[in-house]
């Protein structure tokens, strides 16, 4: 008797095996006939075979967090090891506006705004709107009958509050947070003895039961709660036994309040009304001020907000944190737990410790962020990402945030094309212009570490359009120096490759116009290779009007590298650049010395100005066969010696 094969997994296979093992019982014979009864009995019982072996399979799947899939059990998964998935993130925007109360007499000396809904505004997708708020009283002086209220940070969404009352009778009492999109870093927890009690005490979140802010180990007295995330995006508060922190008694009162946010939704939003409460007391007695308020103005719209972190960035991140055992000691941690449990607007992040600079900066360790919106990390959050991580960070590193730094890499492609297979040049221009925007956009470049793979942008035109039969491109690299303009300043700017020296007579590298203090006209940089090629002197020149020949007007004035691809210049007074973005900046180009570019430590590879020329193949098109005027296209860089 043959043996029956468990493995399959397909109705048909399963009922084919039924079949054979039947086959080898020559009691029965009506088996081969699908009208047959014994034929129906087989289909049920390959059917439930099947639904038995599929729940079965699935089951396996969910106990690991690779290959599971309800939300519920990658989160359980998580907790095993500690991770708590990160909640909804709250939009933040800074609010300024003042109150007029030069009407009120007497002027009150102080103004209060209250706690709770401060501007509302009409939203920014599918007509929502959303309401800014503050956790607690904001009270300003007035001054010349103005209170002024700068900066105010207000955060998006509905501030709630959900009180229990512990009691030792119901020992499996659990203290469930009912609301679904609640901003965890938002969840105050208080506890007060009893009902009667006017006194509070605050409680902290842990994470761990090693306190990272203390440096000490968690005892039977210290006030702290632990969280984890339970079914339908709810969270769970735990509260210490007694052993580890401290525990509950009859008759205490839990008291949690916290955001309910619309989390990325409230990004982008900048014009706001105000609908707060102000107020101030006068002989005991609380006035409330409706009139003389000015409108409200942020000098950026909110941003911030986060969507709860979904299952494949806990697939993700849970094994990578529990790895740093949340400890930031190798650049590698720091990149884990800062867009994990800082930061989590972080779209790329690169670390690197301050002994890989010249000169060496020991005892530091660098960090450039790009978010998700915009070019920026804000100071604000700046000081707050490095105020929190000092949880994770030990003595004597010392964390120092840089502003981001875009390598633009800039092409030029001569497009040869087949005019019998398009119906025009714009036609093929367009199609090779949508593939390479694609490229530009793609995770093989914007961030850090990205690598410029020049045989791959290559490809990419080639296969826009079965007309196109070939290309040469020539590249460059271009960095935007920003200018401290009018005051005496050293500058310095790295682009992390080799510069290709093309002419030991100098103009290896372009620049756009500036001015400089004491010469009147715009002048450019320019570079003299030395005899070794790999170091030279950076100077200033400047064009008369109608003519293209340099005149020198200041010698040596910083170094250039061409080997690490770093200029320098000595201190100098510039009085203007070039303005992009409101900011005054100089633009440096150079070619490099390979065409594949890498976006090293802080440098974050962007394509940019990606120009496209068509030229008609006469040789494919048919115009000659021969190729006896055929236009032949330099691969060499040439050109203007400015920007």
């Amino acid at each position: 008797m043959s043996l029956i094969n468990f493995t399959n997994l397909d109705f048909n296979q399963i009922k084919t095996t039924l079949r054979d093992y039947i086959q080898s019982n020559s009691e029965f014979t009506d088996y081969d006939f699908e009208g047959s009864n014994l034929s129906t009995i087989l289909d049920v019982l390959a059917y439930n075979t099947y639904i038995t072996s599929y729940n079965a399979n699935m089951i396996s799947n969910e106990v690991f967090i690779d290959s599971a899939t309800l939300r519920e059990n990658v989160v359980a998964l998580a907790r095993n090891i500690g991770y708590v998935p990160r909640s909804k993130k709250s939009s933040r925007a800074n609010i300024s506006f003042f109150v007029d109360l030069s009407s009120v007499s007497p002027t009150p000396a102080n103004l209060t705004l209250k706690a709770g809904p401060v501007a509302s505004t009409g939203g920014q997708s599918a007509g929502q709107s959303f309401v800014f708020g503050i956790p607690e009283d904001k009270t300003v002086s007035v001054i010349d009958g103005i209170a002024n209220f700068d900066e105010i940070e207000v955060y998006e969404g509905s501030y709630l509050s959900q009180t229990y009352v512990y009691s030792t009778r119901n020992p499996f009492q659990k203290f469930i947070l009912p609301n679904v999109g609640i901003d965890l870093d938002s969840l105050v927890v208080s506890v007060k003895p009893s009902v009667d009690s006017s006194v509070s005490t605050k409680y902290s979140r842990q994470d761990e039961l090693f306190d990272s802010i203390t440096k000490s180990t968690i005892t039977g007295n210290s006030n702290i709660y632990f969280i984890q995330e339970i079914e339908g995006e709810q969270y769970e508060v735990i509260f210490g036994d007694g052993v580890f922190g401290k525990a509950l008694e009859d008759g205490n009162v839990v008291e949690f309040t916290y955001i309910v946010t619309n989390g990325a939704d409230g990004n982008g939003v900048g014009t706001f009304t105000f609908s707060g409460s102000l107020s101030y007391v006068r002989n005991s007695v609380e006035i409330f001020v409706t009139s003389g308020i000015s409108l409200l103005s942020s000098l950026l719209p909110s941003s911030g907000g986060e969507r709860i972190e979904s299952i494949d960035s806990i697939r993700k991140y849970a094994p990578q944190v529990y790895t740093t055992q949340n400890r930031a000691l190798s650049a590698n941690d720091f990149e884990i737990l800062i867009p994990n449990k800082i930061y989590p607007e972080t779209e790329s992040i690169s670390v690197f410790g301050g002994e890989e600079l010249v000169p060496p900066q020991y005892g530091k360790v660098f960090i450039s962020i790009k978010p998700r919106n915009g070019d920026f990390v804000p100071n604000l959050i700046k000081e707050n990402i490095k105020r929190d991580l000092r949880r994770y960070s030990v003595a004597g590193i010392v964390p120092e945030i840089l502003d981001l730094k875009y390598l633009f890499i800039e092409t030029n492609s001569k497009v040869y094309y087949n005019t019998n297979l398009a119906p025009s040049a714009s036609f093929v221009s367009t199609k090779v212009q949508r593939d390479l925007t694609s490229y530009a956009e793609s995770s093989e470049l914007n961030k850090y570490g990205a690598r410029f793979k020049y045989s791959r942008f290559l490809k990419v035109i080639d296969s826009s359009h079965e007309s196109v039969t070939s290309n040469i491109t020539t590249v460059e690299m271009r960095r935007d120096l920003r200018l401290a303009t009018s005051e005496v300043a050293e500058y310095a700017i790295d682009f992390g490759n080799q510069f290709h020296v093309r002419s030991m007579n100098g103009f290896n590298i372009r620049s756009s116009a500036f001015r400089v203090l004491n010469i009147n006209t715009d002048v450019y940089l320019y570079d003299v290779p030395d005899s070794t090629a790999e170091k030279g002197q950076i100077s200033l020149f400047s064009l008369n009007e109608g003519s293209s020949t340099p005149v020198i007007q200041r010698r040596n004035i910083g170094t250039i590298n061409y080997k690490t691809g770093r200029i320098t210049l000595d201190p100098i007074n510039i009085v203007s650049g070039k303005t992009k973005d409101n900011v005054q900046i100089m633009e440096i180009s150079a070619t490099p010395e390979s065409n594949d570019i890498i976006g090293l430590q802080d440098l974050y590879l962007q394509l940019d100005n990606s120009f496209v020329d068509m030229v008609v193949d006469e040789i494919s098109s048919g115009a000659d066969p021969s190729g006896s005027t055929y236009t032949v296209t330099t691969s060499y860089k040439n050109g203007s010696i400015i920007r």
